[in-house]
């Protein structure tokens, strides 16, 4: 299996920003669909983003789209989200996923589609 290690959380204020990263080791990440995750006190694991390893389309979540921009860089095996304008309802533990590029239903973001998990990195927003 994959290994997979998010860092970059932290606590902001609304309308700020933050960059998560997240490391895959074990294999390339050419060949996963690279997903962000996040849950919140109480509630499900939803799914915020994730982005192809065939044609690097990126796919979000509508409460997101427009704030938040997955990438990668495949020299490093590092996928990013960035989020801008993060506001109250964006907290929670994010966790980043890799779920093989064979898979037909990635794209929308459901987490049993994901097969490879981080331990998850924490988001606060703080007024």
């Amino acid at each position: 299996q994959v290994q997979l290690t998010e860092s970059g959380g932290a606590s902001v204020q609304p309308g700020g920003s933050l960059r998560l990263s997240c490391v895959l080791s074990g294999y390339t990440i050419d060949y996963y669909f690279i997903g962000w995750f996040r849950q919140a006190p109480g509630k499900e694991r939803e799914g915020v983003s994730c982005i192809s390893p065939i044609d690097s389309s990126t796919y979000y979540a509508d409460s997101v789209k427009g704030r938040f921009t997955i990438s990668r860089n495949s020299d490093t095996d590092t996928a990013y989200l960035q989020m801008d304008d993060l506001k109250h309802e964006d907290p929670g533990v994010y966790y980043c996923a890799a779920a093989t590029w064979s898979s037909d239903t990635a794209k929308h973001l459901y987490p049993d589609d994901f097969g490879d998990w981080g331990q998850g990195t924490q988001v606060m927003v703080s007024s």
